[in-house]
């Protein structure tokens, strides 16, 4: 069906902005959006955007600078519009979209630490299915809607991953070459995981544990991943529900307090990652412990 022989509302959208990252991240902006109907013209940005359909199927034109597409959006498709090309969205009911801008200081990071010294453009895409793509960006949305509570740290791995996902595959740079990758060796491992521990109250940045393996971000990342069987910013977020069950136990502290000692935002985001590691609430730990301490004087 040729969406251009349908009648459009062609009038300003209706914007409705459920969720913005704001300054959250400088290597990430996340926006979940609600237009329509009718028609919305996004100036080109610097940065590559990856706008993914949210809900029921929506039909729409929509265009990338010069190249176009008409049809039916459902849940999950995906499109992605390069840095500095304007983009226009056209359509008859109500959209949902989860918007992801990348910025591009942290692409062409990426794409120098993985070799690439030559240009690179990322592809105008239309509809497309990226599971890898979708992953993150629902995680990231269950994110942001519980109030960011693994911090910095998380959305700079995450962002890191769309980086690599967009040159790997959505790129002038696509299955040319694959991304330079290096191990890490027990000895940088167990340096990371030192700093880790001796900075869990701090708020961590990807860069500033990648500094302390001597790799690039984007390398450790992949590097680190490979060595312990899980991502970096989740084996922050263990390391810091274990030392909080250890401070729990001894019984000496507040639940507040013990939160924002090993590194969480506040104590509701301490109760949410231990109820989903250990099955337990953070006042079951300290009840058990004042009991305990009770019976023993």
């Amino acid at each position: 069906m040729n969406l251009s022989a349908l009648t459009f509302p062609v009038k300003p959208m209706t914007r409705v902005q459920f969720l913005d990252s704001r300054n959250r991240s400088r290597m990430l902006r996340l926006m979940l959006l609600s237009d329509g109907p009718g028609v919305v013209e996004v100036p080109e940005e610097d940065g590559p955007r990856i706008a993914i359909h949210v809900g029921r199927p929506v039909r729409m034109d929509c265009k990338h600078g010069a190249m176009s597409h008409s049809g039916l959006a459902i849940h999950g498709d995906i499109d992605i519009i390069p840095n500095g090309v304007p983009s226009r969205w056209e359509i008859t009911e109500t959209d949902t979209a989860l918007v992801l801008r990348v910025a591009s200081q942290l692409l062409y990071q990426v794409a120098k630490e993985s070799g690439v010294q030559h240009h690179i453009d990322i592809r105008s895409r239309f509809r497309l299915r990226d599971s890898q793509i979708e992953h993150i960006a629902w995680a990231l949305m269950v994110e942001a809607q519980n109030e960011y509570p693994s911090g910095r740290l998380y959305l700079e791995c995450m962002a890191t991953a769309l980086a690599l996902q967009l040159l790997r595959n959505h790129s002038s740079t696509a299955g040319s070459r694959p991304l330079v990758e290096k191990s890490m060796g027990c000895h940088r491992l167990r340096q990371v995981q030192s700093y880790i521990e001796e900075n869990l109250a701090q708020s961590l940045s990807l860069q500033a544990i990648a500094d302390v393996a001597g790799m690039s971000a984007s390398h450790f990342k992949v590097t680190f991943r490979e060595a312990t069987g899980i991502p970096v910013h989740q084996y922050v977020i263990r390391q810091r529900v274990e030392r909080a069950a250890h401070l729990l136990r001894e019984g000496k502290l507040p639940i507040s307090q013990i939160a924002l000692e090993v590194g969480f935002a506040h104590q509701s985001h301490l109760a949410l990652h231990m109820k989903r590691l250990m099955g337990v609430l953070p006042r079951h730990l300290l009840s058990a412990s004042r009991i305990r301490a009770t019976s023993s004087s």
